[in-house]
């Protein structure tokens, strides 16, 4: 009975790929492992360990539904390189056909980059520290933003506004910036670890960077928010108040407590604060309007009403302005944004 119940566990796809790998031999399961990215192999290897008590009758579900899904697909893409490069010999002959395949094959080199993405923040800063503000900026612009962050801090608090900087103006970048920047850090990543090399044209000209991507490094640093933003107000206002509407969304007032969410609420005037209800999550809705008393959160919600549709640039202005007095408040002390004791 205990199996049967066992059974009718519903397995997730990360525990049912580590069932798998745990089938596999090991130079199976690491020629798989190698293709991941390092969140997915640290994923995997924990789902690894949580599934050694497993019952039989779930590996089999596990392995019937892998088999399903196996034959489900074409085989046509598997050795597509040994069957196009047949073709093109049958067609070119072999030294022809060996140039177009070089020109034609995609690239399959693991780049520099790809190996920062394994390398600890520290060891990651260590090997830009010296390089100008523009190959740093890059650099964090292609990891992912909570090491970015890392990194950021352990730079030099005078090189981060510039590096912040260069982050919101980057746009996309050309596969010739990549290659340069590969050329660049190649020397020194293999001091830390090998790399194929030469690999620019994996990732491609690619969009990196904007002022969405500097909200996310600067929102996962642990301190010194405040300090960073300031420095970059003083090189470009418009480019900071862009940074800090990515940094502080509507949706984000709802991590304000009680207390901090009624002082706003009373600041904004009913004309704007009904608008911009109109687009907000169902919990922030209810959480504000739980703010008020019971007559001005009926007020509310029937002039809502009353306004039927709107349009979302109108409930967009809305907002913005709501967060525009959030932090104005916030400035002046009167409530408290973000995390700790920093102020947005």
């Amino acid at each position: 009975m205990a199996e049967d119940a066992d059974s009718k566990k519903e397995l997730s796809g990360t525990q049912s790929a580590a069932i798998l790998m745990m089938l596999m031999s090991k130079e199976e399961a690491a020629s798989i492992l190698s293709r991941l990215d390092p969140e997915e192999v640290q994923r995997l290897g924990e789902a690894m360990f949580a599934v050694s008590d497993i019952s039989q009758r779930q590996i089999e579900t596990v392995l019937d539904n892998f088999t399903t899904r196996a034959r489900a697909r074409t085989t046509l893409g598997f050795d597509a390189d040994k069957q196009i490069r047949s073709i093109m010999e049958l067609a070119l002959g072999e030294e022809r056909a060996e140039n177009v395949m070089a020109r034609i094959t995609p690239v399959a080199h693991t780049t520099v980059l790809d190996t920062l993405k394994w390398m600890d923040a520290r060891t990651i800063a260590t090997l830009i520290e010296n390089e100008h503000p523009q190959i740093a900026a890059l650099v964090l612009a292609c990891l992912d933003p909570v090491v970015a962050a890392d990194v950021l801090e352990q730079l030099d608090d005078g090189l981060q506004p510039d590096i912040i900087y260069r982050i919101a103006t980057l746009d996309t970048v050309s596969v010739e910036a990549l290659e340069e920047l590969e050329r660049l850090l190649l020397g020194q990543v293999s001091r830390v670890g090998s790399t194929n090399g030469g690999g620019a044209n994996a990732i491609g000209g690619a969009h990196r960077g904007g002022a969405a991507e500097a909200a996310q490094i600067v929102n996962n640093m642990s301190d010194g928010e405040q300090r960073l933003m300031k420095a970059v107000s003083k090189m470009d206002k418009s480019l900071a108040r862009a940074i800090e509407d990515e940094m502080f969304v509507f949706d984000d007032l709802n991590d304000l407590d009680d207390r901090n969410l009624g002082t706003l609420l009373r600041a904004i005037d009913n004309d704007i604060l009904v608008v911009a209800l109109k687009g907000a999550q169902e919990e922030l809705k209810s959480r504000m309007l739980g703010c008020m008393s019971k007559r001005a959160a009926e007020a509310i919600e029937d002039e809502m009403a009353e306004r039927g549709p709107m349009r979302v640039s109108e409930v967009q202005e809305a907002q913005k302005q709501v967060l525009n007095i959030a932090r104005k408040l916030a400035e002046s002390g009167s409530i408290m944004l973000g995390k700790g004791d920093d102020y947005v």
